[in-house]
């Protein structure tokens, strides 16, 4: 149980390391359009993420992998303008950072320069440890990414759970003492056992946020479009739907058909 709870005017990076020393969860969802940004940020939600998930859930992609920069940056300077409180965080996307580090620092710069992000985001440890540091190096914020990495799918073959295996459990671990000890502000765990989860939680000083990775870290992150039930198909244990926008939104366009169709809309109030 969270045992602080400070207003935050704005949430910045050191707001998040307060909110783990005081007890406090960090809360934090997926955005990726101005109306959108604008609710989620006015209802008090601590982190935006601008996520690659923007490929499945706005572009419909199999997966994250086709999304491009200028795309992201589009994403995120339609977010930013929609922002008082957030604090926003932007994927970067595969193929931007992988394999030099001079291009995860210029990937890196268009997107804080063009969108006027506060963050990014990578996926990877110890492989990306140069990428990271060049960009940390140009004072740009950076959080991280382990367990589950949906930009590698095609390497694990699979969305199951990772990290079951002693394994690749003690290089999760290690690689997360890294992206401590180099400078990243946060990790987000994907899909991993929830002690493990635990365990990594308490052994850094930085916030861990959990996406099925179990109650024990210092926040969470959901895909918007999933908590709200606007997706449907999509239905793993971590997920926890707060509407059925789905049904919702499908009633409310049959209905407008239907009263076009019988000339119930618009009634005489309804026009000049």
């Amino acid at each position: 149980m969270s045992s602080a709870k400070k207003e935050y005017k704005r949430v910045t990076t050191k707001s998040l390391v307060d909110m783990k020393s005081q007890g406090e969860k960090i809360s934090m969802l997926t955005a990726y359009d101005y109306t959108m940004a604008k609710i989620v940020d006015g209802a008090g939600i601590d982190v935006i993420l601008v996520g690659d998930s923007a490929s499945n859930v706005m572009a419909g992609h199999e997966t994250t992998l086709p999304i491009t920069l200028d795309q992201m940056i589009y994403h995120a300077s339609s977010v930013i303008k929609a922002i008082d409180r957030s604090l926003v965080v932007v994927d970067l996307p595969f193929g931007t950072y992988q394999s030099d580090p001079k291009e995860a620092l210029r990937s890196a710069i268009r997107i804080m320069k063009e969108s006027g992000a506060h963050a990014v985001k990578l996926e990877g440890g110890k492989e990306i440890k140069e990428s990271i540091k060049r960009i940390l190096n140009a004072g740009i914020p950076v959080m991280g990414h382990l367990g589950l990495t949906p930009q590698s799918i095609y390497k694990f073959g699979t969305y199951t759970v990772r990290a079951k295996e002693e394994k690749e459990a003690e290089q999760l671990k290690q690689d997360a003492k890294l992206l401590e000890r180099i400078g990243c502000f946060a990790i987000v765990l994907e899909k991993i056992p929830a002690s493990l989860a635990r365990e990594v939680a308490e052994s850094v000083s930085i916030p861990i946020i959990g996406i099925g990775a179990g109650k024990y870290v210092d926040g969470q992150v959901l895909v918007l479009h999933d908590m709200l039930g606007m997706t449907h198909e999509f239905n793993p244990r971590f997920l926890r739907r707060y509407l059925n926008l789905y049904e919702e939104m499908t009633d409310a366009i049959t209905q407008y058909v239907e009263d076009v169709k019988n000339v119930d809309f618009p009634t005489d109030e309804e026009q000049y």
